[in-house]
């Protein structure tokens, strides 16, 4: 490994011509930098590069290739784990650059690197508009939508990626490029889906959706009715309209300041769902959950706005660990199983979460990029915080048992919720992959950028 001074002199070059945009190690705010979301996660790239604006980036990218440097885009820091090493690699980070413009005609945003979604949802829903944004506000747009983007209304709209009407980059020759479906067709194809491995993205521009309200909330239960809850929205999900997205799972929260005190500290199974309708229909289809007798219960009419914290996810850095799948169809003994292993009862201090796909999710359409479709009926999720160094070992056991016991109905992957290195052909359809190496290969033929699931 090198040390402080060898790496200091790697980056001396960038630092000495991009100034405070380049930070070395041993530069003050180094270690703040260099933070990821998930604190288990400890990145020691070579220096970090935060550009002000995209000609910047250009800038800095043509010279950390004359370096011998590869380069790593990174928004938000979410996902960082399957980077690996970071030796010989400039980090890239957009959060300097956070300019949002939204076309109330058009319904449309352009959104640069650095923004995130609660940067751009207030804004569009003020308008009477949405963006597909996913569960968290705290999330960086770019990085979300060049994954995927599997949001709150996506069995009636789709991935947001394929909502991507233009993007502009900074490729591995340091040549500044806006492409669309018309400009680089086969790198706007290869970019939405294909995240972060053909450069780094300065901007994207996005179709948003007209809408003033939604039937949306969350339907709290006692942790020890796990099973009720859970067979009876399996159940439920089997009719449920493509307006109607939703969430069932258990949610066990420690007992720490930045939760919310009416459930901090304590274990529920609970129902999410967005229907992209009036109230009484929404009503009527989440009455027969309704008559199970919630605990708590948010369902209301809410601007687009009001789906930001829906899930309760946090917006600060925390150390976690984490499983996923994507899921095929689910018997109700199946759903019996997997609560043998990680619910009430079971002794698992783990979250689980079932996301219903398909809809929209499950079409292909012309002029979608690599991410046309999501294989399976259900995604799911596992989590489990680590306040405890010590404890990690246990957790990691936990959800090698929670993956086992989803193994018969694994179906692949959503690279956006993969926070392990992964094989890579389960996150495409069939052919996908060979068609985004040889994009790859026409565009950044040395490998110069580094992302987290490598094509």
């Amino acid at each position: 490994m090198l040390t402080n001074d060898q790496t200091r002199g790697t980056a001396s070059p960038l630092t000495e011509r991009f100034g405070d945009a380049v930070t070395a190690p041993g530069d003050a705010g180094w270690d703040p930098a260099r933070g990821a979301f998930n604190l288990l996660v400890d990145q020691r790239p070579e220096a970090i590069a935060r550009p002000r604006s995209a000609s910047e980036a250009a800038a800095i990218v043509s010279a950390a290739g004359e370096l011998g440097l590869r380069i790593a885009p990174q928004g938000s820091a979410h996902n960082a784990g399957p980077l690996g090493s970071l030796e010989g690699t400039l980090l890239i980070r957009g959060e300097r650059m956070t300019g949002v413009e939204i076309d109330a005609a058009r319904r449309s945003a352009r959104v640069e690197a650095g923004a995130r979604w609660w940067d751009v949802t207030p804004r569009a829903s003020e308008l009477g508009l949405a963006a597909l944004h996913g569960s968290s506000p705290e999330i960086n747009v770019v990085g979300y939508s060049l994954g995927g983007g599997v949001g709150w209304m996506a069995r009636k709209h789709g991935l947001q990626t394929n909502h991507l009407t233009a993007i502009e980059i900074v490729t591995a020759d340091g040549a500044a490029r806006r492409v669309d479906a018309d400009n680089e067709p086969e790198l706007f194809w290869a970019l939405r889906g294909g995240s972060g491995n053909f450069g780094f993205v300065t901007a994207v521009e996005f179709e948003l959706i007209e809408v003033r309200e939604l039937y949306a909330g969350t339907l709290f239960f006692p942790y020890e009715r796990a099973a009720e809850v859970l067979h009876a929205w399996h159940e439920w999900v089997a009719t449920a309209p493509e307006e109607l997205t939703s969430v069932g799972g258990t949610l066990q929260l420690p007992d720490l300041e930045l939760i919310p005190e009416i459930v901090r500290g304590r274990s529920f199974a609970r129902v999410e769902a967005v229907y992209a309708g009036g109230e009484a229909d929404g009503a009527e289809l989440l009455e027969p959950l309704r008559r199970l007798g919630p605990e708590m219960d948010t369902l209301a009419m809410v601007p687009p706005v009001g789906l930001a914290n829906l899930h309760l996810d946090p917006i600060e850095p925390i150390p976690y660990l984490s499983a996923h799948a994507m899921l095929g169809d689910l018997a109700p003994a199946d759903v019996e199983d997997y609560l043998s292993v990680v619910g009430p009862g079971s002794g698992s201090p783990l979250s689980l979460e079932l996301r219903h796909m398909g809809g929209a999710l499950e079409r292909g359409a012309p002029g979608h990029g690599a991410l046309d479709t999501l294989s399976g009926t259900y995604m799911m999720f596992a989590l489990a915080g680590v306040l405890d160094p010590a404890d990690a070992p246990g957790l990691e056991a936990e959800l090698a048992r929670v993956a086992a016991s989803f193994e018969p109905h694994d179906v692949g992957r959503y690279s956006n919720f993969t926070e392990q290195p992964h094989d890579v052909e389960a996150m495409y359809p069939t052919g996908t992959l060979e068609r985004l190496r040889r994009v790859k290969a026409d565009h950044d033929p040395e490998g110069i950028f580094k992302a987290n699931h490598p094509v």
